[in-house]
């Protein structure tokens, strides 16, 4: 290690005395704001000061554990009721599209039922038409007795 003047740790060296992995001494670095040093070799050093410090912030952590845990518990609950969320709307989702999945059909078969029910209009319109031409014709037939018809002589301003 460089000499600074004071004594100075390596990253190892401070891992054993935390009892700490790299995750929570950069955790650590973060909370107390310090910045690891590099020497001429481009290698990582902690001072002393930098290492007591970090363990009085890692004391602070381990009492507040509690809190911690606590907060984990509630993310975790959160976390929960995030899945449950979306699981119970991908489900509803699946129910909905399974309901609707004949609808296709039925809008069809609406349409059909549509189109036959204007041709049918049109049928009764054409048939009253026929119907009132038939009973024009029947009267214009005058009874002359014992089951004889005559037709009666249409005039042009009839």
């Amino acid at each position: 290690m460089e000499d600074t003047g004071a004594k100075t740790l390596s990253p190892q060296q401070v891992r054993n005395i935390l009892n700490a992995d790299n995750k929570e001494i950069v955790d650590l670095c973060k909370r107390a704001s310090i910045l690891p040093k590099k020497n001429a070799k481009g290698q990582t050093y902690f001072s002393y000061d930098e290492v007591k410090h970090l363990r009085e912030i890692q004391a602070q952590k381990t009492m507040s554990y509690p809190v911690e845990r606590n907060t984990s518990a509630v993310a975790n609950i959160l976390t929960s009721i995030r899945n449950m969320e979306t699981t119970l709307s991908d489900k509803i989702a699946q129910v909905i599209d399974e309901k609707l999945e004949g609808m296709d059909e039925v809008v069809v078969e609406l349409i059909r039922c549509k189109t036959d029910n204007e041709t049918l209009k049109q049928k009764i319109i054409d048939l009253n038409k026929e119907v009132y031409q038939l009973k024009n014709d029947l009267n214009s037939y005058k009874h002359v007795g014992l089951g004889l018809y005559k037709k009666k002589e249409r005039h042009v301003w009839e």
